[in-house]
């Protein structure tokens, strides 16, 4: 009786086990009667022509550098800045002691004294002369109309013609020594002017707005004409030079405009402009310098890594927005709707990104619908429900 009792026991449990099966859900699935809602933007997967970029390496530079030198001779007495130091344009940056100067001033100008004074006797001597000459001249004429009438003697002519002659020559000589004289004073003035102008050149000044790269030079050093005190760059604005391969040169202009990326400045791209395209190529590299012009940033400085990006030409692609990128760990996924307006979550592989958007390079095929902005408890299976 008890061994029934258990047969009749277990066959009702196999009863009620597989009656309770007959409504299994295959994994992975949900019945859409059954799937939770959620409200939530949707957006059709769409191919767009897009432009196809090359990014070139580049240094950046000041837009204006300088390297300071000394003029004249002379111990440096202050140097009044530092590696660092923002200065304004004729801002005294470097003094020399000027007393070598002013004594070559003060000789400059005691020759110049004594080389008018030279030309003042020059000039009394050829006074003289001159009147010597003429009076010679005129007693010339008077012995050759005398002997014309035989009132002279041959002897007396020709003693008044040497005379005639050694004045004229006398006048000559003083003319020149007079114009000797005069060259002397030019090239006394002309020294006098360059002590003074060395003088003004014991102070050195900024020549524009920038910031000192580097100094030279310290007190007590000895400046020469020629040395190297200060370097300076101008921080007004500042440019990229960078090496473009031959390929790409047809796809630049200049005024063009390109996009700048200096990571050591920040994650902001900076708006740059083609300025110049130096016309020979490098024989070895086959490649062109192209500088291109950016405006000034506190965070930019001259040296640092530069990425310019160019275009050339379109191709088609595949964009999503960033923002219906779900990550997980390792793995990047995207929520698609299935004809239920249900969200499935599929594994997806990106590749550049294109300001707010990105590449999708599978996972997703033009005319697929996807969530935009999934909600932070969106999960695998939920119903989408499109907001109005």
């Amino acid at each position: 009786m008890l061994k029934h009792c258990l047969i009749y026991g277990m066959a009702g449990m196999v009863f009620i086990l597989f009656s309770g099966c007959s409504e299994k859900i295959e994994p992975g699935a949900v019945k859409s009667s059954q799937a939770r809602s959620i409200k939530a933007p949707v957006a059709v997967a769409a191919i767009n022509q897009e432009p196809i970029l090359y990014e070139a390496t580049g240094t950046v530079s000041a837009e204006a550098a300088s390297t300071l030198s000394s003029k004249i001779m002379g111990v440096v007495k202050a140097v009044y800045v530092k590696e660092g130091d923002r200065v304004k344009k004729d801002q005294v940056l470097v003094d020399i002691d000027p007393r070598q100067v002013r004594a070559q001033l003060n000789q400059a100008e005691a020759a110049l004294s004594e080389a008018r004074k030279a030309e003042a006797a020059a000039l009394s001597s050829q006074h003289a002369a001159k009147a010597s000459a003429d009076l010679g001249g005129a007693t010339y004429n008077r012995y050759v109309n005398l002997m014309k009438t035989e009132s002279a003697s041959r002897q007396e002519f020709d003693e008044v013609s040497a005379r005639f002659r050694q004045a004229e020559a006398s006048l000559g000589q003083a003319q020149s020594i007079l114009e000797a004289a005069r060259f002397r004073i030019q090239q006394a003035e002309a020294a006098v002017a360059g002590a003074s102008v060395g003088e003004k050149d014991s102070k050195l000044f900024a020549p524009f707005n920038g910031v000192i790269s580097a100094k030279l030079v310290d007190p007590g050093s000895l400046a020469a004409p020629g040395t190297p005190l200060l370097k300076l760059e101008s921080t007004d604005a500042f440019r990229v030079d960078m090496i473009l391969p031959e390929t790409y040169l047809q796809f630049i202009t200049l005024s063009q405009t390109v996009s700048v990326s200096i990571p050591s400045a920040g994650s902001k791209d900076f708006e740059g402009t083609i300025r110049a395209i130096f016309p020979a190529a490098d024989a070895a590299s086959r490649s062109f310098t192209v500088q291109v012009a950016i405006p000034f940033h506190p965070a930019i400085h001259s040296g640092m890594f530069s990425r310019v990006t160019l275009a050339h030409g379109n191709q088609e692609k595949l964009l999503i927005p960033t923002s219906a990128l779900i990550l997980q760990g390792q793995l990047t996924g995207i929520f698609l709707l299935d004809s239920d307006q249900i969200a499935r979550f599929r594994i997806l592989r990106t590749g550049r990104i294109f300001g707010a958007s990105v590449e999708a390079l599978s996972g997703i095929r033009p005319g697929d619908r996807f969530v935009v902005i999934p909600p932070p408890n969106m999960v695998d299976g939920f119903r989408v429900e499109v907001p109005s």
